[in-house]
Protein backbone atom coordinates (compact mmCIF):
# COMPACT_ATOMS: atom_id res chain seq x y z
CA UNK A 1 0.00 0.00 0.00
CA UNK A 2 1.55 3.15 -1.05
CA UNK A 3 0.14 6.60 0.26
CA UNK A 4 0.43 10.39 -0.52
CA UNK A 5 -0.33 13.39 0.57
CA UNK A 6 -3.30 15.49 0.46
CA UNK A 7 -0.58 18.09 -0.81
CA UNK A 8 1.77 16.75 -2.63
CA UNK A 9 -0.07 13.32 -4.61
CA UNK A 10 4.06 12.53 -6.14
CA UNK A 11 5.86 11.80 -3.25
CA UNK A 12 4.62 7.99 -1.84
CA UNK A 13 5.18 6.65 1.31
CA UNK A 14 4.33 3.06 2.76
CA UNK A 15 2.33 2.26 5.06
CA UNK A 16 4.61 1.89 7.86
CA UNK A 17 5.95 5.15 7.05
CA UNK A 18 2.70 6.63 6.82
CA UNK A 19 1.28 5.34 10.30
CA UNK A 20 4.63 5.67 12.39
CA UNK A 21 4.51 9.47 11.30
CA UNK A 22 1.02 10.40 11.71
CA UNK A 23 1.08 13.56 9.18
CA UNK A 24 3.64 14.53 6.52
CA UNK A 25 6.11 16.48 6.49
CA UNK A 26 4.07 19.19 4.30
CA UNK A 27 1.22 19.49 6.24
CA UNK A 28 -1.20 17.54 4.41
CA UNK A 29 -2.50 14.22 5.30
CA UNK A 30 -2.12 10.77 4.07
CA UNK A 31 -4.55 9.14 1.81
CA UNK A 32 -4.36 5.77 -0.46
CA UNK A 33 -2.52 5.73 -3.89
CA UNK A 34 -5.44 3.51 -4.90
CA UNK A 35 -8.72 2.83 -3.60
CA UNK A 36 -10.26 -0.34 -5.61
CA UNK A 37 -13.71 -1.95 -5.36
CA UNK A 38 -14.33 -5.08 -3.81
CA UNK A 39 -15.09 -7.77 -6.17
CA UNK A 40 -18.77 -8.68 -6.50
CA UNK A 41 -18.54 -11.85 -4.74
CA UNK A 42 -17.58 -10.14 -1.57
CA UNK A 43 -21.39 -8.65 -1.04
CA UNK A 44 -22.95 -11.67 -2.46
CA UNK A 45 -21.45 -13.44 0.26
CA UNK A 46 -21.48 -10.71 3.38
CA UNK A 47 -23.96 -11.79 4.89
CA UNK A 48 -22.51 -15.32 5.83
CA UNK A 49 -19.58 -13.81 7.05
CA UNK A 50 -18.73 -12.25 10.97
CA UNK A 51 -17.82 -8.95 12.04
CA UNK A 52 -14.04 -10.17 11.68
CA UNK A 53 -14.40 -12.33 8.54
CA UNK A 54 -15.20 -8.80 7.03
CA UNK A 55 -13.03 -6.54 8.29
CA UNK A 56 -10.25 -8.95 7.66
CA UNK A 57 -10.85 -9.18 4.11
CA UNK A 58 -11.43 -5.27 3.73
CA UNK A 59 -8.31 -4.98 5.54
CA UNK A 60 -6.36 -7.46 3.63
CA UNK A 61 -7.58 -5.48 0.07
CA UNK A 62 -6.60 -1.94 1.47
CA UNK A 63 -3.21 -3.04 2.92
CA UNK A 64 -2.44 -5.78 0.89
CA UNK A 65 1.02 -7.13 1.29
CA UNK A 66 2.11 -5.04 3.90
CA UNK A 67 2.11 -7.30 7.15
CA UNK A 68 1.70 -11.13 6.03
CA UNK A 69 -1.93 -12.52 5.94
CA UNK A 70 -1.52 -14.62 9.35
CA UNK A 71 -0.11 -11.51 10.86
CA UNK A 72 -3.02 -9.03 9.89
CA UNK A 73 -5.70 -11.78 10.74
CA UNK A 74 -4.48 -12.07 13.73
CA UNK A 75 -4.33 -8.33 14.51
CA UNK A 76 -7.61 -7.90 13.47
CA UNK A 77 -9.48 -10.48 15.46
CA UNK A 78 -7.75 -8.73 18.29
CA UNK A 79 -8.82 -5.55 18.09
CA UNK A 80 -12.38 -6.43 17.25
CA UNK A 81 -13.49 -8.44 19.79
CA UNK A 82 -17.07 -7.00 20.83
CA UNK A 83 -20.20 -6.82 18.87
CA UNK A 84 -21.63 -4.46 16.52
CA UNK A 85 -25.80 -4.46 16.83
CA UNK A 86 -28.04 -2.37 14.60
CA UNK A 87 -31.39 -1.98 16.50
CA UNK A 88 -34.28 -0.89 14.52
CA UNK A 89 -36.26 2.08 15.91
CA UNK A 90 -39.15 1.28 13.04
CA UNK A 91 -39.39 0.16 9.64
CA UNK A 92 -36.62 3.01 7.66
CA UNK A 93 -34.71 3.93 10.71
CA UNK A 94 -32.23 1.95 12.73
CA UNK A 95 -29.10 2.89 14.89
CA UNK A 96 -25.82 1.07 14.78
CA UNK A 97 -24.63 1.05 18.48
CA UNK A 98 -20.76 1.18 18.08
CA UNK A 99 -20.19 1.88 21.83
CA UNK A 100 -19.64 -1.70 22.79
CA UNK A 101 -16.16 -1.76 23.29
CA UNK A 102 -13.97 -1.16 26.38
CA UNK A 103 -14.13 2.84 26.43
CA UNK A 104 -17.79 2.42 25.25
CA UNK A 105 -17.00 4.61 21.86
CA UNK A 106 -16.91 4.13 17.91
CA UNK A 107 -13.28 5.26 18.25
CA UNK A 108 -12.24 2.18 19.90
CA UNK A 109 -12.65 0.61 16.59
CA UNK A 110 -9.91 2.95 15.31
CA UNK A 111 -7.94 3.26 18.64
CA UNK A 112 -7.58 -0.49 19.01
CA UNK A 113 -6.70 -0.84 15.79
CA UNK A 114 -3.79 1.34 15.42
CA UNK A 115 -2.08 0.20 18.92
CA UNK A 116 -1.86 -3.32 17.37
CA UNK A 117 -0.55 -2.09 14.04
CA UNK A 118 1.55 0.25 15.32
CA UNK A 119 3.11 -2.40 17.85
CA UNK A 120 3.23 -4.09 14.55
CA UNK A 121 5.90 -1.62 12.87
CA UNK A 122 7.83 -0.68 16.25
CA UNK A 123 8.48 -4.01 17.25
CA UNK A 124 11.79 -3.72 16.10
CA UNK A 125 12.63 -0.07 16.93
CA UNK A 126 14.92 0.45 20.14
CA UNK A 127 13.88 4.16 21.22
CA UNK A 128 10.14 4.67 22.54
CA UNK A 129 8.03 5.95 19.91
CA UNK A 130 5.44 9.22 22.12
CA UNK A 131 1.56 8.95 20.36
CA UNK A 132 0.44 12.72 21.14
CA UNK A 133 -3.52 12.94 20.63
CA UNK A 134 -6.02 15.80 20.84
CA UNK A 135 -9.40 14.61 22.22
CA UNK A 136 -13.06 16.78 22.38
CA UNK A 137 -13.92 13.89 24.57
CA UNK A 138 -14.11 10.29 23.22
CA UNK A 139 -10.81 9.94 21.32
CA UNK A 140 -8.86 10.08 24.59
CA UNK A 141 -10.36 7.54 26.63
CA UNK A 142 -10.18 5.05 23.28
CA UNK A 143 -6.99 6.15 22.58
CA UNK A 144 -5.68 5.40 26.39
CA UNK A 145 -7.57 2.35 26.39
CA UNK A 146 -6.23 0.77 22.81
CA UNK A 147 -2.54 1.50 23.76
CA UNK A 148 -2.69 0.95 27.50
CA UNK A 149 0.59 -0.60 28.70
CA UNK A 150 1.83 -1.21 24.77
CA UNK A 151 5.51 -2.13 25.11
CA UNK A 152 7.49 0.70 23.42
CA UNK A 153 4.69 3.31 23.19
CA UNK A 154 3.97 6.48 25.30
CA UNK A 155 1.28 8.14 25.30
CA UNK A 156 0.18 11.92 25.50
CA UNK A 157 -3.49 13.45 25.83
CA UNK A 158 -4.59 16.86 25.23
CA UNK A 159 -7.98 17.83 26.07
CA UNK A 160 -9.39 21.40 26.74
CA UNK A 161 -10.35 21.98 30.26
CA UNK A 162 -13.61 21.66 31.55
CA UNK A 163 -15.15 20.88 28.41
CA UNK A 164 -15.44 17.17 28.38
CA UNK A 165 -17.85 15.14 30.75
CA UNK A 166 -16.76 13.81 33.71
CA UNK A 167 -16.54 10.12 33.13
CA UNK A 168 -15.08 11.12 29.80
CA UNK A 169 -12.07 12.76 31.84
CA UNK A 170 -11.99 9.77 34.04
CA UNK A 171 -11.08 7.32 31.34
CA UNK A 172 -8.14 9.51 30.04
CA UNK A 173 -6.65 10.79 33.25
CA UNK A 174 -6.87 7.64 35.34
CA UNK A 175 -4.88 4.73 33.91
CA UNK A 176 -1.30 5.94 34.36
CA UNK A 177 1.64 3.62 33.30
CA UNK A 178 2.07 4.83 30.04
CA UNK A 179 -0.45 7.11 29.73
CA UNK A 180 -0.31 11.12 30.24
CA UNK A 181 -2.98 13.53 30.26
CA UNK A 182 -2.16 17.57 29.70
CA UNK A 183 -5.53 19.62 30.72
CA UNK A 184 -5.17 22.55 28.16
CA UNK A 185 -6.48 25.86 29.15
CA UNK A 186 -8.72 26.42 25.76
CA UNK A 187 -10.55 24.39 23.15
CA UNK A 188 -10.73 21.64 21.48
CA UNK A 189 -9.23 23.81 18.22
CA UNK A 190 -6.30 24.97 20.79
CA UNK A 191 -5.30 20.98 21.54
CA UNK A 192 -5.30 20.04 18.27
CA UNK A 193 -3.13 22.67 17.01
CA UNK A 194 -0.36 22.41 19.76
CA UNK A 195 -0.34 18.75 18.06
CA UNK A 196 -0.51 20.28 14.61
CA UNK A 197 2.83 22.28 15.30
CA UNK A 198 4.22 19.80 17.29
CA UNK A 199 4.30 17.28 14.14
CA UNK A 200 6.03 20.22 11.99
CA UNK A 201 8.35 21.01 14.22
CA UNK A 202 12.19 19.90 12.72
CA UNK A 203 13.99 20.41 16.31
CA UNK A 204 11.13 18.39 18.38
CA UNK A 205 11.19 15.34 16.01
CA UNK A 206 14.66 15.24 15.48
CA UNK A 207 14.97 14.74 19.70
CA UNK A 208 11.72 12.83 19.83
CA UNK A 209 9.64 10.17 17.84
CA UNK A 210 5.94 11.48 17.28
CA UNK A 211 3.02 10.18 15.93
CA UNK A 212 -0.04 10.70 16.39
CA UNK A 213 -3.90 9.10 17.35
CA UNK A 214 -6.42 11.17 16.32
CA UNK A 215 -8.35 10.44 12.78
CA UNK A 216 -5.48 12.41 11.21
CA UNK A 217 -3.57 9.17 11.14
CA UNK A 218 -4.76 6.68 8.60
CA UNK A 219 -4.81 4.07 10.55
CA UNK A 220 -7.94 5.35 12.53
CA UNK A 221 -9.84 5.90 9.33
CA UNK A 222 -9.30 2.21 7.94
CA UNK A 223 -10.92 0.66 10.90
CA UNK A 224 -13.51 2.74 10.93
CA UNK A 225 -14.62 2.24 7.99
CA UNK A 226 -15.64 -1.28 8.69
CA UNK A 227 -18.80 -1.23 10.43
CA UNK A 228 -20.43 0.50 7.18
CA UNK A 229 -19.57 -2.84 5.67
CA UNK A 230 -21.26 -4.42 9.20
CA UNK A 231 -24.59 -2.09 8.50
CA UNK A 232 -24.95 -3.37 5.32
CA UNK A 233 -25.21 -7.09 6.01
CA UNK A 234 -27.45 -6.57 8.89
CA UNK A 235 -29.73 -4.65 6.69
CA UNK A 236 -29.16 -7.29 3.98
CA UNK A 237 -29.98 -10.06 6.39
CA UNK A 238 -33.42 -8.36 7.81
CA UNK A 239 -34.72 -8.39 4.66
CA UNK A 240 -33.91 -4.72 3.25
CA UNK A 241 -34.55 -3.34 -0.14
CA UNK A 242 -34.50 0.25 0.52
CA UNK A 243 -31.51 2.89 -0.99
CA UNK A 244 -28.80 2.73 2.38
CA UNK A 245 -28.22 6.20 3.87
CA UNK A 246 -26.16 6.81 7.36
CA UNK A 247 -26.66 9.87 9.26
CA UNK A 248 -22.83 10.32 11.01
CA UNK A 249 -22.37 12.69 14.38
CA UNK A 250 -19.28 14.73 12.54
CA UNK A 251 -16.97 16.74 14.66
CA UNK A 252 -13.86 16.44 12.79
CA UNK A 253 -14.90 14.34 10.02
CA UNK A 254 -12.49 11.07 10.51
CA UNK A 255 -16.02 8.83 10.56
CA UNK A 256 -17.61 10.13 7.79
CA UNK A 257 -14.78 10.08 5.74
CA UNK A 258 -14.17 6.60 6.42
CA UNK A 259 -17.72 6.33 4.82
CA UNK A 260 -16.88 7.87 1.93
CA UNK A 261 -13.84 5.29 1.81
CA UNK A 262 -16.42 2.51 2.15
CA UNK A 263 -18.92 3.84 -0.61
CA UNK A 264 -15.26 4.27 -3.16
CA UNK A 265 -14.68 0.06 -1.95
CA UNK A 266 -18.46 -0.60 -3.44
CA UNK A 267 -20.10 -0.24 -0.41
CA UNK A 268 -23.79 0.50 -2.01
CA UNK A 269 -24.23 3.94 0.09
CA UNK A 270 -27.38 6.35 -1.04
CA UNK A 271 -26.08 9.14 0.69
CA UNK A 272 -24.10 10.04 3.72
CA UNK A 273 -25.37 12.27 6.28
CA UNK A 274 -22.87 15.35 7.91
CA UNK A 275 -25.50 15.45 10.74
CA UNK A 276 -23.28 18.59 13.05
CA UNK A 277 -24.15 21.01 16.00
CA UNK A 278 -24.31 24.32 15.48
CA UNK A 279 -20.44 23.91 14.92
CA UNK A 280 -21.60 24.01 11.12
CA UNK A 281 -18.32 23.91 8.78
CA UNK A 282 -19.21 21.16 6.48
CA UNK A 283 -22.76 21.58 6.15
CA UNK A 284 -22.50 25.66 5.92
CA UNK A 285 -19.96 24.57 2.77
CA UNK A 286 -22.19 22.01 1.08
CA UNK A 287 -24.99 25.01 1.09
CA UNK A 288 -22.20 28.01 -0.27
CA UNK A 289 -19.46 26.10 -1.30
CA UNK A 290 -17.04 28.50 0.70
CA UNK A 291 -15.31 26.73 3.48
CA UNK A 292 -15.11 28.48 6.99
CA UNK A 293 -13.04 27.85 9.56
CA UNK A 294 -14.77 29.14 13.03
CA UNK A 295 -13.79 29.35 16.66
CA UNK A 296 -15.59 26.03 17.99
CA UNK A 297 -18.47 26.76 20.02
CA UNK A 298 -19.46 24.72 23.47
CA UNK A 299 -22.10 22.39 22.90
CA UNK A 300 -24.09 19.29 24.72
CA UNK A 301 -22.88 17.17 21.68
CA UNK A 302 -19.13 18.11 22.54
CA UNK A 303 -17.45 15.40 20.77
CA UNK A 304 -18.67 17.27 17.61
CA UNK A 305 -17.60 20.98 18.95
CA UNK A 306 -14.85 21.28 15.97
CA UNK A 307 -14.40 24.55 14.17
CA UNK A 308 -11.56 23.37 11.59
CA UNK A 309 -12.17 19.79 10.92
CA UNK A 310 -9.16 18.27 10.35
CA UNK A 311 -10.59 15.34 7.95
CA UNK A 312 -12.23 17.61 5.58
CA UNK A 313 -8.72 17.86 3.75
CA UNK A 314 -9.16 14.47 2.77
CA UNK A 315 -12.90 14.32 1.67
CA UNK A 316 -11.72 17.42 -0.96
CA UNK A 317 -8.99 14.78 -1.51
CA UNK A 318 -11.74 12.19 -2.66
CA UNK A 319 -13.46 14.41 -4.66
CA UNK A 320 -11.35 16.83 -6.42
CA UNK A 321 -11.06 16.55 -10.11
CA UNK A 322 -9.62 19.10 -12.83
CA UNK A 323 -12.87 19.04 -14.90
CA UNK A 324 -15.56 19.17 -11.72
CA UNK A 325 -17.04 21.51 -8.71
CA UNK A 326 -15.46 19.86 -5.81
CA UNK A 327 -18.50 21.10 -3.92
CA UNK A 328 -20.75 20.05 -6.34
CA UNK A 329 -19.56 16.48 -6.55
CA UNK A 330 -19.41 15.93 -2.75
CA UNK A 331 -22.94 17.07 -2.45
CA UNK A 332 -24.04 14.19 -4.93
CA UNK A 333 -23.01 11.90 -2.10
CA UNK A 334 -23.19 13.99 1.29
CA UNK A 335 -26.14 15.76 2.61
CA UNK A 336 -25.38 18.02 5.57
CA UNK A 337 -27.56 19.06 8.38
CA UNK A 338 -27.12 21.39 11.56
CA UNK A 339 -28.77 21.56 14.89
CA UNK A 340 -28.76 23.38 18.21
CA UNK A 341 -28.54 22.20 22.00
CA UNK A 342 -32.52 22.81 22.52
CA UNK A 343 -33.22 20.95 19.31
CA UNK A 344 -30.91 18.28 20.69
CA UNK A 345 -32.14 18.30 23.88
CA UNK A 346 -35.97 17.59 22.58
CA UNK A 347 -34.74 14.86 20.54
CA UNK A 348 -33.03 12.46 22.87
CA UNK A 349 -36.98 12.77 25.06
CA UNK A 350 -38.52 11.98 21.44
CA UNK A 351 -36.72 9.32 20.69
CA UNK A 352 -37.20 7.94 24.48
CA UNK A 353 -40.97 8.32 24.42
CA UNK A 354 -41.41 6.99 20.72
CA UNK A 355 -39.14 4.11 20.98
CA UNK A 356 -38.25 3.64 24.26
CA UNK A 357 -34.79 4.08 23.12
CA UNK A 358 -32.03 5.95 25.27
CA UNK A 359 -29.38 8.09 22.97
CA UNK A 360 -26.74 10.14 23.34
CA UNK A 361 -26.62 13.41 22.18
CA UNK A 362 -24.49 12.70 19.16
CA UNK A 363 -26.56 10.15 18.00
CA UNK A 364 -29.85 12.76 18.72
CA UNK A 365 -28.35 14.88 16.36
CA UNK A 366 -28.03 11.82 13.92
CA UNK A 367 -31.44 11.47 14.71
CA UNK A 368 -32.76 15.14 13.65
CA UNK A 369 -30.97 15.09 10.50
CA UNK A 370 -32.49 11.64 9.38
CA UNK A 371 -35.63 13.10 9.93
CA UNK A 372 -34.97 15.81 7.84
CA UNK A 373 -33.35 13.91 4.85
CA UNK A 374 -36.07 11.26 5.35
CA UNK A 375 -38.78 14.51 4.17
CA UNK A 376 -37.09 14.76 1.18
CA UNK A 377 -36.29 11.02 0.28
CA UNK A 378 -38.75 8.89 2.32
CA UNK A 379 -37.96 6.32 0.80
CA UNK A 380 -34.78 4.98 2.15
CA UNK A 381 -33.02 2.96 4.65
CA UNK A 382 -31.21 5.09 7.10
CA UNK A 383 -28.42 4.25 10.04
CA UNK A 384 -28.04 6.58 12.60
CA UNK A 385 -24.69 5.83 14.05
CA UNK A 386 -24.45 6.11 17.96
CA UNK A 387 -21.15 6.92 18.88
CA UNK A 388 -21.24 6.63 22.52
CA UNK A 389 -23.06 5.05 25.44
CA UNK A 390 -25.64 7.74 26.63
CA UNK A 391 -23.82 7.30 30.45
CA UNK A 392 -20.86 8.68 28.87
CA UNK A 393 -23.15 12.08 29.13
CA UNK A 394 -25.05 11.09 32.18
CA UNK A 395 -25.61 14.41 33.00
CA UNK A 396 -27.22 15.98 30.31
CA UNK A 397 -29.36 12.96 29.80
CA UNK A 398 -30.73 12.35 32.71
CA UNK A 399 -31.73 16.09 33.17
CA UNK A 400 -33.53 15.78 30.04
CA UNK A 401 -35.10 12.69 30.48
CA UNK A 402 -35.92 13.04 34.03
CA UNK A 403 -34.39 9.73 35.30
CA UNK A 404 -31.88 7.10 36.29
CA UNK A 405 -30.22 5.90 33.62
CA UNK A 406 -27.89 2.92 34.12
CA UNK A 407 -23.76 3.27 33.78
CA UNK A 408 -22.21 -0.10 32.78
CA UNK A 409 -19.57 -1.46 35.30
CA UNK A 410 -16.44 -0.67 33.42
CA UNK A 411 -17.15 3.02 33.05
CA UNK A 412 -18.88 3.28 36.71
CA UNK A 413 -15.80 2.19 39.12
CA UNK A 414 -14.09 5.35 37.02
CA UNK A 415 -15.88 7.56 38.61
CA UNK A 416 -13.82 6.86 42.43
CA UNK A 417 -10.41 6.58 40.83
CA UNK A 418 -8.28 9.82 41.13
CA UNK A 419 -7.71 12.21 38.18
CA UNK A 420 -3.96 12.72 37.07
CA UNK A 421 -3.82 15.51 34.65
CA UNK A 422 -0.85 18.17 34.22
CA UNK A 423 -2.26 21.82 33.60
CA UNK A 424 -1.17 23.43 30.92
CA UNK A 425 -1.90 27.00 28.63
CA UNK A 426 -2.73 27.04 24.68
CA UNK A 427 1.14 28.29 24.23
CA UNK A 428 2.69 26.01 22.27
CA UNK A 429 6.36 26.81 23.41
CA UNK A 430 5.45 25.66 27.00
CA UNK A 431 3.99 22.86 25.50
CA UNK A 432 7.39 22.15 23.62
CA UNK A 433 9.40 23.07 26.76
CA UNK A 434 7.25 20.40 28.96
CA UNK A 435 7.59 17.65 26.42
CA UNK A 436 11.58 17.95 25.73
CA UNK A 437 12.60 17.38 29.14
CA UNK A 438 9.16 14.95 31.08
CA UNK A 439 10.87 11.87 31.81
CA UNK A 440 8.06 9.20 30.41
Amino acid sequence: MQLYSTKNKKSLVSLKEAVMKGLPDDNGLFMPENIQPLPDHFFKDITQMSFVEIAQTVVTHLIGEDIPTSALNQLVAEAFNFSVPLVPLNEKISVLELFHGPSLAFKDFGARFMARLMGYFNQAEKERLIILVATSGDTGGAVASGFFKTPGIEVVILYPSGKVSPLQEKQLTTLGHNITALEIDGTFDDCQAIVKKAFLDNELNNQLRLSSANSINIARLIPQSLYYFEAFKQLKIAGNTLPVVFSVPSGNFGNLTAGILAKKMGLPIEHMIAATNINDIVPNYLKTGQYEAKTSVRTISNAMDVGNPSNFARLKDLYQKASCNTCDMMGEDIKGFSFDDDQTRKAVKEIYDKFQYIMDPHGAVGYLATKEYQQAYPETASVILETAHPSKFIEDVEDILERKIEIPERLAKLASEPKSAIRMSTDYNEFRDWIKNYDF
